[in-house]
């Protein structure tokens, strides 16, 4: 524990930009957000079978997003974030200063926040980038979206948490 958290306050030291994001890990489990009103139990059951629900639901996605923070991998609901945020993006000059900081923190090798994605996704993505359009992260976030579903979804919908909210 004193390993994780001296780890943790490295990485705070090196990344000063990135420190509002960073929260050092909590041992139970993840702790409940403040702002979304609660969901009822079936509206919250609804999102064992669709991490679509999941997302577009304010206190689903905190909960997810806080899931995934206690298990090292919420980089990937902060892309899908960052994609759906950039697809909303009028100005084509904020949505090149989009493109450009989704690029950097998620995508190119070594970024802060780097997504698994494939080297053909990832080669694609740079390409769509050229001239970005709405749909320039579409691979990626499909991709990430499908990694969600299959991979964290699952353990979200056995955590404790997740347990307390359907009851």
């Amino acid at each position: 524990r004193a390993k994780e958290i001296k780890t943790k306050l490295g990485t705070l030291l090196q990344k000063p930009d990135s420190a509002i994001d960073f929260i050092i890990p909590y041992p139970e489990k993840p702790e409940k957000p403040a702002k979304a009103q609660k969901p009822s139990p079936e509206e919250a059951l609804q999102w064992r079978d669709s991490l679509e629900k999941l997302l577009q639901n304010p206190y689903g996605l905190a909960s997810f997003r806080s899931f995934l923070r206690s298990e090292f991998s919420e980089e990937n609901a902060e892309f899908w974030v960052a994609c759906e945020d950039y697809k909303r993006t009028k100005s084509p000059v904020k949505m090149a200063e989009k493109a450009k900081r989704i690029y950097e923190e998620f995508i190119q090798t070594e970024a802060p926040k780097e997504v698994n994605i494939d080297h053909f996704t990832k080669a694609m993505t740079m390409k769509n980038l050229v001239e970005p359009s709405p749909s320039s992260f579409d691979m990626a976030q499909k991709r990430i979206f499908a990694l969600m579903e299959k991979d964290s979804l699952p353990r979200f919908v056995r955590s404790e948490f997740y347990q307390e909210l359907i009851k």
